[in-house]
């Protein structure tokens, strides 16, 4: 059973992490041969100001 982890700074809209997970459930059936029905993907949304790139914090997603 695959499961595919997403972490990402909150903000997009439902419809848009119902297309995530449509496609990363499509990309692992087709990579891994694995059924439909048994992939699982997770996606955790962390705010905006708890993330850092490069040494410097972010604030919310824009």
């Amino acid at each position: 059973m695959p499961l595919i982890e997403v972490t990402m700074i909150e903000g997009r809209s439902a419809e848009q992490k119902a297309a995530l997970i449509a496609k990363l459930t499509d990309a692992a059936v087709e990579a891994v041969g694995a059924p439909i029905e048994t992939v699982r993907v997770c996606i955790r949304e962390i705010p905006g100001e708890n993330w850092g790139i490069g040494g410097k914090a972010k604030g919310p997603l824009k």
